[in-house]
């Protein structure tokens, strides 16, 4: 039957709804788009990606005047080893263990690898005036020139940053108060990527308010991000930006400050994300690949990303978008665990983004407790510039996946013109739950193998 709306329907509703349904076995359903081996996908992604490629020389700051535990800037002392390093043809640029402060950004080079020793921490200086001037940056989907992240690399190869110390963003950074003083130039922002204002003129230094990430590289081939802790980031806390070959392993991400995502891979390409631990102010990990007019222009999606092993504990847990007009494809999530929060998958889109969010697959998931365990938000309320692009997410499956106690079940707004398509609902036991679904525009979406609060269904919208 045609997809009705089904607004917050209890379960003993919901049973009789569900029995007024077409409900049809896996097969025939779903053979069309989905097959078991698409998983073997995931192995090619895993053995392709390439490792940075770094000389094991070391380069220690103190040798180049940095000190200890002091009030003194250390900056200069990390910026000379970072540039005798990559003047000897690259290698390991070592903060040892102690304090050290950066009154402003570290821009790393090529076959660099900046390693926060056990024991460091790097703590960034308060003063927003030190991250100038500004550089290609983009934000939130869109290019700009803007405040320097505090870590940052720009066309780069082989690059690292490693260690069990810590990066601290700094609790006292005026960037934080910022997020409530943002609304115009998000606004301004947003109407020069509409109306494709050259990037050059998207100047956003001096009195402008947009926060840098912590971490921002862009323009990479080969990163990796392993093992240290990060904490108190302005903004996103490590973001790769048009990065080929990255990975992400061991890193403990502590930062609960206003849009504190965990891992933003924004138009990057064969990507692991594994065995890291996310406790953040907004999305854990985040699939991105730009906004609207630029995004859609630039045309590079996020593609071939595999995303494991990961405890979640932010906000949100797994997003895609909402920033995604350059499109996301083969991306595949198995084993993750999420204790608590908003959202466990978030997938997320608006009228002026355009763009196909398509072949995901998300498995073997264990989740604590979360208002909402699937949220499909494609009518996202941030679109207010014309409304002609609707994006399409179709091609997903969701399998395997236990839930001790959610709010609601399963929320989609999807715009009439752009059903949510094809996707897969199979083996999800939730052992509670108050509210099932609220939908509206559904096409080939089935739920089969549900057990929720102990009742088994299936069900199929057409």
């Amino acid at each position: 039957m045609k997809n009705k709306m089904i607004t917050y329907v209890k379960q003993s509703i919901l049973l009789i709804v569900l029995m007024q349904l077409s409900v049809l076995s896996f097969a025939q359903v779903n053979s069309t788009f989905y097959k078991q081996s698409d998983w073997k996908q995931m192995d090619v992604i895993l053995k392709k990606v390439e490792s940075p490629k770094i000389p094991d020389k070391n380069f220690v700051i103190t040798d180049f005047g940095a000190q200890a535990n002091s009030t003194g800037d250390s900056r200069p002392a990390i910026m000379s080893a970072i540039n005798a390093a990559a003047k000897a043809g690259g290698g390991r640029v070592v903060i040892p263990a102690g304090k050290w402060i950066s009154n402003g950004p570290i821009h790393l080079q090529s076959f660099i690898d900046l390693h926060v020793s056990e024991g460091a921490t790097l703590l960034f200086g308060a003063a927003v005036k030190d991250y100038l001037p500004a550089v290609f940056t983009r934000w939130e989907g869109t290019e700009i020139y803007g405040y320097s992240p505090l870590i940052y690399a720009n066309k780069v190869t082989d690059v690292a940053i490693t260690g069990t110390g810590t990066i601290d963003g700094n609790a006292q950074s005026e960037f934080h108060a910022w997020h409530k003083q943002q609304a115009g130039d998000i606004a301004k922002l947003r109407q020069m990527g509409f109306d494709g204002v050259p990037l050059e003129k998207r100047q956003f230094g001096e009195g402008h308010f947009l926060r840098p990430p912590l971490i921002q590289i862009v323009n990479a081939e080969r990163v990796l991000l392993q093992g240290y802790t990060a904490t108190n980031s302005p903004f996103w806390i490590n973001h790769l930006v048009y990065v080929d070959h990255a990975q992400m392993r061991n890193v403990n991400v502590d930062s609960m400050l206003p849009n504190n995502d965990g891992i933003d891979i924004d138009s990057g390409r064969w990507v692991v994300i594994e065995d890291n631990y996310f406790r953040t102010g907004d999305d854990s990990v985040v699939i991105k690949s730009g906004r609207d007019l630029d995004g859609r222009k630039i045309a590079r999606p996020s593609e071939n990303v595999v995303v494991r092993n990961n405890i979640l504990d932010g906000e949100d847990g797994i997003g895609l978008g909402s920033e995604m007009s350059g499109g996301i494809k083969n991306v595949f999530f198995t084993d993750n665990t999420y204790i608590k929060g908003t959202s466990v998958f978030r997938l997320k889109a608006n009228l002026d983004r355009g763009g196909s969010v398509q072949h995901v697959r998300i498995r073997n998931t264990k989740i604590g407790e979360a208002k909402y365990l699937f949220w499909f938000d494609l009518s996202y309320v941030a679109g207010y510039l014309g409304g002609k692009f609707p994006s399409k997410y179709h091609d997903i499956v969701f399998e395997n996946i236990v839930a001790d106690k959610v709010d609601t079940f399963f929320i989609s707004h999807a715009p009439q013109e752009q059903p949510l398509e094809n996707v897969l609902f199979n083996n999800i036991q939730v052992k509670s739950s108050n509210q099932f679904m609220d939908f509206r525009n559904l096409k080939n979406v089935t739920f089969t193998n549900l057990e929720i609060n102990g009742q088994k269904m299936s069900a199929y919208f057409e």
